[in-house]
């Protein structure tokens, strides 16, 4: 097995049933909830705003899980332990902390832009309101190529594991994953793809919990965080890590973990504020609970990687002497490394089938609910972005949804069509990984001024961007070919010039696009931003249901604030346990009486601009204090301390993770249904005719 790479365990029917047989239900699952959503709620995925924002009005839990499905990729599992096995446990909590900080920053961005563009599907439709059709195509050009990136490592990572472990072609894998996920989103859109991120983040966890439980507390190969604290003492001293202190794979004094860490920090920026995915999540939240979702996804989502690789990761180390480990006696080879198999290997040394069927659904679910996010972000940039700005701009709302559905399956056949191009020419998802900023870095502060700050002009814009390409390729090509006097895929996927690229990219772009601003300032007041498809998202022709909808009519109260004045008809409705004699109207329904309430909330919200500003100091605060504690404050004193774990240190450290995975499970599984409770309860009620 070491020879082939493969730790093939299950038949290929296996693969093939995991990868056409749960596509296809989360599909008929969909198709269903479509329908229910239609029926009996205020908004219809036959219309435009519904399908590709959500209506702008989902809650915090939601958003949350959202949030961490689409952060959430086969490299999050595979990828995190991967530089477990490289690192020891540096290389787990680097993966988390420096790509958790993004979505932590990421908060002041959704704050800006439900202050500044409430309206907009896009971040690049504020591009072209503040800067035009040049700065606009750029933008255009950038964002596509992240979300190709980002797109094409899913498949790359998730096609390698099944490949792994069934034997299934790699190249059927790469067509066949994104073919389920094409047919759910275009039957419900991003509402759709919300709800699979739900189902989807849920049984991540659970699978993680259960290796954890199995490595820590059951499996008789481990079983223990002591066990576990000896073997890696021991394979410390058979396998040193080089840059480790005393090659110890239990400390946080680690060279090239900390190298790694400023690696997925720059490169982490670019896959988040490039990625129309997160903001369309933004834009999809309510306004009052934003902050709250983005701070809540953030926490959350540092379990998946922390827990998963501090599990499966280390494991990986502890059992690479076992017998039953796939390439006993060697060790793994570098190819099996940057492919991400450290963690299929020991789920099946572990666990045996059991822990290869598991390892395949959690990457199956990681690789389908992250593609869901990329499918419906780039159909937005393309129906709303080119289509509309460039080609038909008076479309219809049915003409958008139309170019929706047919831009979902175009990208489906892109993000295949380059995994397997990936494959192809041997590019690996670590390679792949590294590099990934180095190339799109240069756009990241370019785009987050545009959204706040005023000063920033189309000339600091655009060469932000295009200075801080060419620096990040520079430097990236330059320090390859010093350090090791050729280019090839090994020396340009090494650690100092990924380093050097993405750090020149990212600070390239900081740098330069406040100087050239600086020469002549822009005064931008952001009124035409705030105007972005007002007239259209007003339209009634664009929240279609089952009837036109009555309107509630709004009353203001002695204390100014607005509030909603039900009709009796529709209040008996909602306070009655009994069957109507009369069915009532679709606008009449509780569940849309309910959902009309909040819209009035959402816009009271967005009215009032001291709610505003004080959702931005709030989020500007918890962003940057939360990014110090978990970049600074807690990794750098360890470091500079050349601390190694004691036994007690170790074992707090996995207590830690679970307690941190079972917190994120709350999040992610719990609050969504917990903040939509009255609503559940009134469709259960009109569902059974007790309504």
């Amino acid at each position: 097995m070491a020879e082939t790479g493969s730790a093939q365990i299950l038949p290929q029917g296996a693969g093939y049933g995991v990868v056409v047989g749960i596509g296809f239900f989360f599909a008929l699952v969909m198709s269903f909830v479509s329908y229910t959503q239609n029926k009996y709620t205020a908004y219809s995925t036959l219309a435009s705003e519904e399908f590709n924002t959500a209506s702008r009005n989902v809650k915090a839990g939601l958003i949350a899980s959202g949030v961490v499905s689409a952060w959430t990729w086969a490299a999050t599992l595979l990828q995190s332990s991967t530089v477990a096995y490289e690192y020891g446990i540096s290389g787990p909590f680097w993966y988390a902390a420096g790509a958790t900080v993004q979505i932590f920053m990421f908060t002041v961005l959704a704050c800006k832009v439900k202050q500044n563009a409430p309206r907009c599907h896009t971040f690049l439709e504020i591009v072209y309101a503040r800067y035009g059709a040049t700065t606009h195509i750029i933008f255009i050009c950038f964002a596509l190529a992240t979300n190709i990136l980002v797109a094409s490592q899913l498949l790359l990572g998730g096609s390698a594991v099944v490949t792994s472990l069934t034997g299934m072609n790699v190249y059927a894998a790469c067509w066949l994953i994104p073919l389920g996920v094409c047919v759910y989103v275009v039957l419900g859109g991003l509402r759709a793809t919300f709800l699979c991120d739900f189902s989807h983040t849920i049984i991540v966890m659970i699978i993680i919990l259960y290796f954890m439980f199995s490595v820590y507390a059951s499996d008789g190969a481990i079983g223990s965080p002591r066990a576990m604290f000896d073997l890696l003492k021991e394979a410390s001293q058979v396998r040193p890590v080089a840059g480790n202190q005393d090659g110890s794979y239990l400390t946080l004094k680690s060279n090239y973990g900390l190298i790694f860490g400023v690696i997925q920090l720059c490169s982490g920026m670019g896959t988040v504020f490039l990625d129309q995915g997160y903001w369309q999540r933004a834009i999809a939240s309510r306004p009052t609970t934003a902050v709250k979702a983005y701070i809540l996804g953030g926490f959350a989502w540092f379990a998946i990687p922390f827990g998963f690789a501090t599990t499966l990761g280390l494991a990986a180390v502890a059992l690479t002497s076992n017998p039953r480990f796939p390439t006993y006696p060697n060790n793994m080879t570098n190819e099996q490394i940057q492919s991400g198999l450290a963690a299929p290997f020991a789920a099946q040394t572990l666990l045996g089938k059991n822990g290869a069927i598991a390892l395949l659904i959690t990457l199956f679910m990681a690789v389908t609910s992250s593609s869901s996010s990329e499918l419906i972000a780039v159909s937005s940039i393309l129906t709303f972005d080119i289509y509309k700005t460039y080609m038909k701009p008076d479309a219809s709302p049915k003409q958008l949804i139309f170019v929706s559905h047919i831009m979902i399956c175009v990208f489906g056949v892109v993000m295949a069509a380059f995994a397997c191009i990936w494959n192809a020419i041997g590019i690996s998802l670590g390679w792949l990984f590294l590099v990934m900023g180095l190339i799109i870095g240069g756009a990241v502060f370019p785009a987050a001024f545009t959204v706040t700050w005023k000063g920033q002009t189309r000339a600091g814009a655009i060469s932000g961007c295009l200075v801080g390409l060419a620096a990040g390729l520079i430097a990236w090509l330059v320090q390859a070919k010093v350090q090791y006097g050729e280019l090839t895929i090994a020396t340009t996927g090494a650690s100092y010039p990924t380093l050097a690229g993405n750090m020149a990219g990212v600070l390239t772009g900081l740098i330069v696009s406040p100087i050239v601003s600086w020469i002549k300032p822009d005064d931008f007041d952001w009124t035409a931003t705030r105007a972005i498809n007002a007239k259209v998202v007003e339209s009634q022709g664009e929240t279609p249901r089952a009837e036109s909808p009555t309107r509630l009519p709004a009353v203001v109260s002695e204390d100014g604030k607005e509030k909603v004045a039900a009709d009796s008809s529709a209040s008996s409705a909602m306070n009655s346990d009994t069957k109507p004699t009369q069915p009532l109207s679709h606008s009449q329904l509780p569940t849309v009486i309910e959902e009309d309430k909040e819209m009035l909330e959402d816009q009271a919200y967005l009215d009032n601009p001291k709610s505003l500003r004080r959702s931005y100091l709030i989020a500007l605060v918890l962003s940057c204090v939360l990014s110090f504690i978990m970049c600074f404050l807690v990794p750098i004193p360890m470091f500079l301390s050349h601390y190694i774990f004691s036994e007690g240190g170790f074992t707090a450290w996995v207590v830690i993770s679970f307690m941190w995975v079972f917190a994120a499970l709350g999040i992610c599984g719990i609050l969504p249904i917990w903040e939509t409770r009255k609503f559940w309860v009134l469709l259960a009620k009109q569902i059974t005719g007790r309504i």
